[in-house]
């Protein structure tokens, strides 16, 4: 091991010096590289200024009425050539005609006469041509260098214009200015101190250097090369470095392998805190069971040894029913209580053959791996609901829980830990589906399921939105007289290629798809409109928790009564009790803003559910509809009539009115009414039926009047046409 750190070290060391070299030889590179950049920039500076002031002189509107208009010589003479005398601007100035001959050549100051050939090379041509030809753009003006019997410079030609731009009309007559501005020793060191460019010399152009820059002509000749001395600055630097990086690597060694003497017991106990943390992170804490995360690093291990071909693996998913009222009755601390005491169960239930997990607020996992796996995961699936069966006890109180179980397989870990979650998960809710309390095993068909679910519930979208969703009315009389009073408005769905869907089949599917809100408005929107020609009836309509939930449902409900022009009086809205066992701050809230509207509250389904007189009490509800399953039990006996009479007196000592559901026979009728029950409903007067049976049966009153006297005298009812 010393060895290897001694080796580390001259390797750091090594590894250092190289970064120093080319660090250095970076810092040479980059400043060669700006030096290069301001150079060309100094180079096109230099041309540029030129053409600046050879536009200035060309484009003058003195100079045009002197070449021109009235041409004067000597004016041409005094304002170009004596120009050029000691000029930092130009030092060579020619008037050339429409051909590019010379009127007028000027060199310091000294006119040239004809000895201008040394002034004119070709890439002069060329820039007169492209000045000429109107191919130097906008401006009729052409910069380049070029090389005159001076030596190297800056030429530019442009035509002589007014400063609007105004050209001589006639082509021959036209006249250009030519400006040379030479590239002499002394603005090389001009320049060479303006920029920062040390010994800057005009080479010639066989020159070839990393640190030069190539003046070309415009025709593409190498005229000259500019070349300088480079600083270079990287390698200064790591000079005055080098002695402190070798002392400090000689210190950097020295602390290291004192780190390395201290830091082995350290890595040690690292490596166990870290061992604790990630157990930690994948531990529930609540029920010191395995999290999420730590079932999907199980499971995977699980699946690993399975594809070597040592067995099977089965996950089993649980949720426990009536977690959700214990926590809501009792509150959490007997709720996280109820966690830990089934937690306790589970691993007493499962042993040592499989790993538990918690992976949700009362849901958990179980994985069994191995030849068996599948056998043992059905045995404790039995065994766990056999132990839910009994009441837990949780310091003082006692609670009641079920759970619903699915079970997937992955044999030989054929299906992955995703895939084998989500079928365990499916078929723990077809467990619930199914009616709790059971485990069920996962089959391809559930996919099947959940794609027909999902079908229909586009179908049942495209239905709300193309209003083909329906409404019939049932019948609810008077229970002395079995006169007509009120109708409860139910939904019917005619599937466009299906045929008739069940309620109990798409109304579950419009709560579970988010479409409760529009399918529930949309049966209230109808049953309004219709409700406006039946003065005198009352309209009861079923109000989903799904609705309730929704903060715009009270606005949604005012809209449709001012639309209608209805009675919000002459409207129940019938609500069971689950959501306000879930919400009851938030239901009561809801409850005060509907009474506001004028709409009347009843309470569905009493007797089927909790059936708790503190929600009568509390929330005060204008009516109680008695579930049909206390109506159908009537004929069991004493108790039963008891039971349903005991009910109607608690409804009425709170001056709560009682509806009756589900009356089938003559016996019923007489019972609730006897009971105390102010309103019947049922098939014994009538099914669901159109709005046009509604409309006949309100102009057969006495038929309803006779059935109820016969009955009242025990005799046979008379024969009716009753809507059935």
């Amino acid at each position: 091991m010393l060895l290897v750190f001694a080796m580390l070290a001259v390797m750091v060391t090594l590894i250092v010096l190289t970064a120093l070299d080319r660090v250095a030889s970076n810092a040479n590179h980059l400043d060669e590289e700006r030096s290069r950049e301001t150079l060309l920039g100094a180079v096109q500076t230099f041309k540029f200024q030129l053409g600046a002031t050879l536009n200035d002189y060309a484009a003058w509107d003195d100079a045009a009425e002197n070449v021109y208009t009235t041409p004067d010589a000597d004016w041409v003479n005094s304002n170009f050539g004596d120009m050029t005398f000691e000029s930092e601007l130009f030092d060579v100035a020619m008037v050339l005609d429409q051909d590019g001959r010379p009127g007028m050549a000027y060199s310091d100051g000294v006119s040239l006469g004809k000895a201008t050939r040394g002034y004119l090379p070709h890439d002069v041509s060329i820039l007169f041509d492209q000045v000429r030809s109107g191919q130097s753009g906008d401006v009729p003006q052409a910069l380049g260098f070029v090389r005159t019997l001076k030596g190297i410079g800056a030429a530019g030609v442009a035509l002589i214009r007014k400063k609007s731009g105004a050209v001589e009309s006639d082509p021959q007559k036209r006249r250009y200015l030519l400006f040379i501005r030479h590239m002499s020793p002394d603005k090389a060191n001009r320049i060479s101190s303006a920029y920062g460019l040390p010994d800057l010399v005009l080479a010639p152009p066989s020159t070839r250097s990393t640190h030069s820059v190539a003046i070309v002509s415009t025709s593409g000749t190498r005229l000259a090369s500019l070349t300088w001395k480079p600083r270079a600055p990287g390698d200064i630097s790591r000079d005055q470095v080098e002695p402190l990086v070798r002392s400090a690597l000689i210190l950097i060694a020295v602390y290291c392998l004192l780190l390395f003497i201290i830091g082995n017991s350290v890595v040690r106990r690292l490596r166990s805190d870290e061992a604790a943390a990630v157990k930690l992170a994948r531990t529930d804490r609540l029920s010191g069971l395995a999290n999420r995360d730590g079932l999907q690093v199980l499971l995977e291990q699980a699946l690993q040894q399975a594809r070597s071909g040592e067995g099977d693996v089965v996950l089993l998913y649980l949720d426990l029913d009536g977690f959700k009222e214990v926590n809501d009755a009792y509150g959490h601390a007997v709720g996280d209580s109820l966690i830990r005491a089934v937690s306790a169960g589970l691993e007493v239930l499962v042993g040592e053959d499989a790993t538990i997990a918690r992976i949700g607020g009362d849901e958990f996992a179980i994985v069994f791996f191995g030849a068996e796996a599948q056998a043992r995961a059905i045995s404790v699936a039995e065994a766990i609901l056999e132990f839910f069966g009994e009441p837990l006890t949780l310091g003082e109180r006692v609670v009641s829980v079920g759970c619903s179980l699915g079970l997937a397989v992955s044999i030989e870990g054929a299906i992955d830990g995703g895939e084998l979650t989500r079928q365990a998960d499916m078929a723990m809710y077809a467990s619930k589906d199914g009616g709790r309390g059971r485990w069920t095993a996962y089959h391809p068909q559930m996919d099947e399921e959940r794609e027909t679910r999902n079908q229909l519930a586009l179908d049942l979208r495209s239905a709300i939105e193309n209003d083909e969703i329906t409404v019939v009315y049932q019948p609810v009389v008077d229970s002395a007289t079995f006169e007509l009073v009120s109708i409860e408005a139910l939904a019917r769905w005619n599937r466009r290629g299906h045929g008739p869907v069940s309620p109990e089949i798409f109304i579950p599917i419009a709560e579970t798809s988010g479409l409760i809100d529009r399918l529930g408005l949309s049966v209230l929107s109808q049953s309004l409109t219709q409700l406006t020609s039946w003065p005198g009836l009352k309209l009861s309509v079923n109000i989903s928790p799904g609705q309730f939930r929704d903060p715009a449902f009270t606005g949604h409900v005012a809209d449709l009564f001012r639309r209608t022009g209805i009675e919000p009086h002459r409207v129940v809205l019938e609500m069971t009790e689950t959501y306000f066992i879930q919400n009851a701050e938030r239901a009561r809230t809801v409850l005060e803003r509907l009474r506001k509207i004028g709409v009347q509250i009843a309470l569905d389904d009493f007797g089927a559910g909790f059936s708790s007189v503190g929600y009568l009490r509390q929330f005060g509800f204008d009516r109680m509809k008695i579930d049909k399953s206390l109506v159908q039990s009537l004929g069991q006996g004493h108790k039963a009539i008891e039971m349903l009479q005991a009910t109607v007196a608690l409804a009425r000592s709170l001056d709560v009115p009682v509806t009756a559901e589900g009356v089938e026979t003559d016996q019923q009728a007489v019972n609730l009414r006897l009971a105390g029950c102010d309103q019947l409903q049922g098939y014994l007067f009538g099914r669901p039926c159109s709005a046009a049976d509604i409309d006949a049966l309100r102009l057969r009153p006495m038929e309803l009047r006779a059935k109820a006297a016969a009955i009242a005298f025990g005799h046979p009812p008379l024969e009716t046409s009753f809507p059935r």
